[in-house]
């Protein structure tokens, strides 16, 4: 299985970016999918994350501003990202759990990653 983000970028804030993560050799089905984040000099923190039966979570930082969704046709897991802040400012990952998991925030539980993508608010 691989895993591809894409959709990264250098936006102002107040922008949007709308990432995705593309998996080959597996559909997501049944499969918990999870966007974390990593800024300079800091931990991989949990963005947000999509279940199996579709239950949605999201960090506090991003509640309101970022949508998780999943397109089962295109076999993608998007992250919407709006009113970005500087403070979103990170590579951006995408994860994936077979079988899926209820411990979704956490980045020990994921079996597959993709190769992140960056993403630059200028404030």
């Amino acid at each position: 299985v691989q895993l591809q983000a894409s959709g990264g970028g250098l936006v102002q804030a107040g922008d949007s970016l709308r990432l995705s993560c593309a998996a080959s050799g597996r559909t997501f089905s049944g499969a918990t999918v999870a966007w974390f984040r990593q800024a300079p000099e800091k931990e991989r923190e949990f963005v947000a994350a999509v279940r199996e039966n579709n239950a949605k979570y999201y960090a506090d930082s991003v509640k309101g501003r970022f949508t998780i969704s999943r397109d089962s046709a295109k076999n993608t897991v998007n992250l919407q990202m709006n009113s970005l802040k500087s403070e979103d400012t990170a590579v951006y990952y995408c994860a994936v759990r077979w079988p899926h998991t209820v411990r979704y925030y956490s980045a020990n539980e994921y079996n597959y990653w993709g190769q992140g993508t960056q993403v630059t608010v200028s404030s």
